[in-house]
């Protein structure tokens, strides 16, 4: 499960991420941030970290440099 999510996100930057336009607000952005959860905390906890990560990346939230918690 682990490796499926990591090749979806790796495809999203190769493919995807290089013909949209820029607009994450954190560094890391937000795909090396979901990589970097899941490679440190598994599958299912790292997803969740991603995607409370994603949720707060939207025009109102200030951003900024935002780590993977250990």
């Amino acid at each position: 499960m682990k490796k499926l999510l990591l090749l979806l996100i790796r495809g999203y930057q190769t493919l995807l991420s290089p013909v949209l336009p820029p607009t994450c607000r954190f560094t890391p952005s937000c795909s090396h941030y979901a990589l970097e959860a899941i490679n440190q905390h598994g599958a299912i906890k790292g997803s969740i970290l991603a995607g409370y990560r994603i949720l707060r990346c939207h025009p109102f939230c200030r951003g900024g440099y935002d780590p993977v918690k250990k």
